[in-house]
């Protein structure tokens, strides 16, 4: 899938997961945040729906066309279903009955009941605020959340140029502080889509050839990493600090090749520019980059902190919004780092960096 150069990043998630929100069950005042700039709720009525059927059951009470009823009229699964059909996914109500009433799922349902309470009791103002700290002044924040229990364990974001959506998976291995976390990520995305770039870019970029707008899109997948910092809080949290041993492993591993993964995305988008591969192979190539959290996270978070740390977070929220301007400028805070000494970081190509920025 191709957009335009400010694509927010979840717009080519779309095309990866085939990767917004009123009735809510009741919650703690943690649970939602209303400010002029942010309009955030979570709201739990399938996960509500799913357990109570999977409490009766453990009860040994009768689950009632009522109980059924309450879950396959409730917001998250309308919207679920929504959103699966329009991927051309199957989604019946019988198949969606036998994934309630399987035994896997009952032996999971006192931590899932647990879970839900931990993430309704997340601070959802601290991860809007978080997400908003690396937006632009006029950036607003208008999404609901779903936590949901379903057959597949994925997340993503849904009509988030209408009605923002972030569905999350209920998972009973998330805790509070990483649900926070999450958010945060989730919702600079969404901050990100409704306000960069301005119009003005937007118009100068829509008159940029084909093959620097292809690339451009592609670029916009750094928000990931945009999104990493935001979710951390700062350029010195890591971003894996409330992870799992593992996952922060993996991340610093990771992290060790920044160097050779910029060179391999600097290839990539010159071929983009060249038009020397075929859209199948383009879109391969491309999202091998997201991975578990691949050189998208990874070196976008990087030139990210290192552009905040050497400019500053206006110029960071500057050039995050004018993609074209994203790559020059890390270019220039790293020549700062190397020449200090304090570093050996890899620059993007001066054919690339000119091409894109025009």
């Amino acid at each position: 899938m191709r957009s335009n150069l400010f694509a927010a990043p979840h717009i080519l998630l779309l095309a990866l997961t085939c990767s917004s929100v009123n009735a809510s069950g009741p919650f703690t005042p943690s649970a939602s945040a209303r400010s002029p700039a942010v309009d955030v709720r979570v709201v739990a009525d399938e996960a509500e729906a799913v357990l109570s059927i999977l409490s009766k059951k453990r009860a040994g009470q009768p689950v009632t066309d009522a109980d059924w009823q309450r879950l396959f009229t409730s917001e998250g699964y309308v919207r679920l279903k929504a959103r699966e059909t329009s991927m051309q996914r199957p989604f019946e109500e019988a198949d969606f009955k036998a994934f309630v009433l399987s035994g896997a799922l009952e032996a999971r349902a006192k931590a899932l009941e647990e879970t839900l309470e931990r993430w309704k009791r997340a601070d959802v103002s601290r991860a809007a605020g978080r997400a908003l700290a690396y937006l632009p002044k006029r950036a607003i924040i208008r999404a609901k959340i779903y936590p949901s229990i379903k057959p597949r364990d994925n997340s993503f974001v849904f009509e988030v140029k209408t009605d923002p959506a972030i569905f999350l998976y209920l998972d009973e291995g998330v805790t509070g502080e990483q649900f926070e976390n999450t958010l945060a990520h989730e919702l600079h995305h969404i901050g990100y889509g409704g306000s960069c770039p301005s119009k003005a870019v937007a118009e100068e970029v829509s008159r940029m050839p084909r093959g620097a707008r292809d690339a451009g899109s592609w670029i916009g997948a750094f928000g990931e990493g945009l999104a990493m910092l935001a979710a951390a809080g700062g350029p010195d949290i890591h971003p894996h600090l409330a992870s799992k041993p593992e996952e922060r492993k993996r991340w610093d591993l990771d992290m060790a090749n920044f160097n050779d993964d910029l060179m391999k995305v600097d290839k990539f988008l010159l071929d983009v520019l060249e038009k020397r591969l075929s859209e199948e192979e383009e879109q391969k190539r491309g999202f091998e980059f997201f991975g578990v959290q691949g050189p998208w996270y990874t070196v976008g978070w990087k030139m990210a902190s290192i552009i905040e740390k050497t400019f500053g977070r206006a110029k960071l929220i500057e050039s995050a919004c004018d993609k074209r301007k994203l790559l020059a400028v890390y270019n220039d805070a790293a020549r700062k780092v190397n020449g200090s000494g304090r570093g050996e970081l890899a620059l993007w190509s001066a054919s690339l960096v000119d091409r894109v920025s025009r």
